[in-house]
């Protein structure tokens, strides 16, 4: 059974096109490296791992609230509409908003796949690109990984959200090399660690939790090669180009703050969506993922050194500047360690079945 036949509303085309201007760099310095960058390459390499084996696919989604996510994280429970719906449809809708948020987790990582490619091209260090190789390799799968959840265990598929498309779209089609990181390593990325973050934390299913902590492992050490290469970027940045930089960050973080909402669940759902629209707005769970979704973004972007005055001034209006006194690498390190954690649960599990299945019956 196809993608195709699984996606609940209407796509379109089955494939986009872009022409993106992109200059492909050669270096024939193969010696001179940057310690930091090196480390990080063996690290990607050590940590490379296949989603077949490390993930149990053995688990199942509950019927009725596949992830088991809390209500409460859902924009529209606990206001009349959430309240008229019978349990059935309550059902429904959080089958359709869950599956949707994985949906774009997969088309994201994808965009993250095309966009590490292009970074191979275009960097001219042989260490970044070395780096940006296993990148790759951790984009495909991602993209797996996701496909997988939503075709065998949700069996429904949402198309992309139009915003996120042009976003992509827009970084991809970027002739500088540090707009392909700014954009996607750092913003697209940034908030995509948020949300993986709100379903490994929150998520009672294991399955669900396993696929987001090991998607998040691997994006800790691509925000970490994107500050990396910024950090020692942008201090030798024109007053124009630093202009133009933030002002592409900015509008990234305006149009993902207002775009990101689940109206195509609601749509998939049957709802009035008007009605959702203006409840969804105000709600508190809206406040809280809003404000939470720059929680990986300020500080890297603080960080890399793009933190004028504008900047800034986004960042209090997003109700976001209070995470600019997080430390970046210690989140990522965490992501690390939960991962690990991940693993070692596995690891007794499979050792409690072998020993009861080794016992005499």
């Amino acid at each position: 059974m196809s993608t195709e036949s699984r996606y609940v509303l209407p796509v379109g085309e089955m494939s986009w096109g872009l022409k993106a201007p992109l200059q492909t760099l050669f270096t024939w310095e193969y010696d001179k490296s940057r310690s930091d960058l090196l480390a990080l390459y063996e690290k990607g390499k050590r940590q490379q791992w296949n989603a077949t084996d490390r993930i149990d696919w053995k688990q199942d989604l509950d019927p009725e609230n596949p992830m088991m996510l809390p209500d409460e994280t859902i924009s529209l429970y606990g206001s009349d509409l959430w309240n008229r719906l019978p349990p059935k449809r309550i059902a429904e809708l959080r089958r359709y908003l869950q599956a949707l948020n994985i949906s774009q987790f997969m088309h994201g990582e994808q965009g993250a796949l095309i966009c590490a490619a292009k970074i191979v091209q275009q960097v001219q260090g042989i260490d970044a690109k070395f780096y940006a190789a296993t990148q790759v390799v951790d984009e495909a799968r991602h993209v797996e990984a996701y496909a997988r959840l939503l075709h065998e265990k949700f069996d429904i598929v949402f198309p992309i959200n139009k915003s996120l498309q042009a976003l992509i779209g827009d970084v991809i089609e970027r002739q500088e090399w540090d707009f392909t990181y700014l954009g996607m390593q750092v913003v697209i990325e940034g908030l995509a660690l948020a949300a993986f973050q709100g379903i490994r934390d929150n998520a009672q299913n294991r399955l669900a939790a396993q696929v987001n902590a090991y998607v998040m492992q691997d994006e800790a050490r691509h925000v970490a090669f994107g500050r990396l290469a910024l950090r020692e970027y942008y201090p030798h940045l024109t007053e124009a180009e630093r202009d133009r930089r933030e002002e592409f960050l900015v509008e990234a973080c305006y149009l993902m703050r207002d775009r990101l909402q689940p109206s195509y669940a609601w749509e998939a759902a049957g709802l009035d969506l008007k009605e959702c629209q203006a409840f969804h707005d105000n709600a508190l769970a809206t406040t809280k993922f809003r404000a939470r979704l720059f929680s990986r973004i300020v500080p890297t972007v603080r960080d890399i050194g793009l933190w004028g005055p504008r900047v800034q001034k986004a960042f209090v209006d997003l109700g976001a500047i209070q995470f600019a006194e997080r430390d970046s690498a210690a989140m990522l390190e965490e992501d690390n360690r939960v991962a690990e954690e991940h693993d070692a649960k596995n690891l007794i599990e499979k050792e409690l079945r072998e020993l009861v299945a080794a016992q005499p019956h």
